[in-house]
């Protein structure tokens, strides 16, 4: 069932899949966010269905993300596209009342949906329509129509199944690698991924650039980065972070992490301080 995401009374600490939100639980007072599990047919594909709606905003409320190593397929008023990965920052600005319904695919999970390298789509919005003709177009359309948001995840899903995505055993093995890298905080370089993958690192290259859009090394960096937002935020020592997300000094992690935050780790210290 979805349901809104709580925040918690007394915690900065970030649940896993809100990793990437710029001061998230800020954005949780302005919207409500949900996430929907896919059918078993497109479990091996999509990661969850994501809605975010909101009403009667006073004021215009703009939500920032750094990205994750993945694929979106989003549809709203203002824009309806299949995003790669997205390695710099970006934002989106809500006004008045509105929804978002989002496709989160599995890393590897878009190649069959694409029929080509993943990496083709880095850094690139692709409209709908564009990418699947009528079908895609007529999609849109029936979504945006929709004011049930399980009904309209409904649709999507019924598209996407019509599409006949083949399960692919390197997708799946892409997966598993992006998993190991998110979950595993002291996996810090190519080589360690390398070594477990049982791949040369030449060859993990090849892999991730097809199936996940990304190198290794972005991927790695980019978790280690969202768990530096949550370790800042709770007040941990940069020195001491730095060196355990295996960055040579703090001078590099602060540099970084200004890059993909878009602001100091100070700055964001304070700002997610605040009540």
């Amino acid at each position: 069932m979805a349901a809104r995401v709580p925040r918690p009374p007394d915690a900065r600490l970030v649940e896993t899949r809100l990793r990437g939100w710029i001061d998230p639980y800020a954005g949780l007072d302005a919207f409500d966010f949900a996430r929907l599990a896919p059918s078993p047919g497109l479990a091996a594909y999509v990661d969850h269905f994501w809605v975010v709606t909101w009403t009667g905003l006073a004021e215009p409320y703009e939500q920032r993300i750094v990205s994750h190593p993945t694929v979106n397929m989003t549809i709203t008023d203002d824009f309806h596209r299949v995003a790669g990965v997205i390695k710099g920052g970006f934002s989106y600005t809500m006004r008045g009342g509105g929804r978002v319904l989002g496709t989160r695919f599995r890393p590897g999970g878009f190649r069959t949906f694409l029929g080509a390298p993943v990496s083709r789509l880095t850094g690139r919005f692709v409209e709908i329509g564009e990418l699947y003709g009528p079908a895609g177009a007529a999609l849109v359309e029936r979504v945006l129509a929709e004011p049930d948001a399980r009904t309209a995840v409904a649709l999507v899903e019924a598209f996407l199944l019509g599409l006949g995505p083949r399960r692919d055993p390197l997708a799946e093995e892409a997966a598993a690698l992006v998993a190991m890298a998110e979950g595993d905080g002291s996996l810090t370089r190519v080589g360690e991924l390398a070594a477990r993958s049982g791949r040369s690192v030449r060859s993990l290259q090849r892999l991730f650039r097809d199936y996940v859009g990304a190198g290794p090394k972005w991927v790695i960096r980019r978790f280690r980065l969202h768990e530096a937002a949550e370790r800042v935020s709770q007040g941990l020592d940069l020195a001491t972070l730095a060196a355990e997300l295996g960055y040579t000094d703090q001078a590099h992690l602060t540099r970084d992490f200004t890059a993909a935050i878009g602001m100091p780790p100070a700055a964001y210290a304070r700002l997610s301080a605040r009540p």
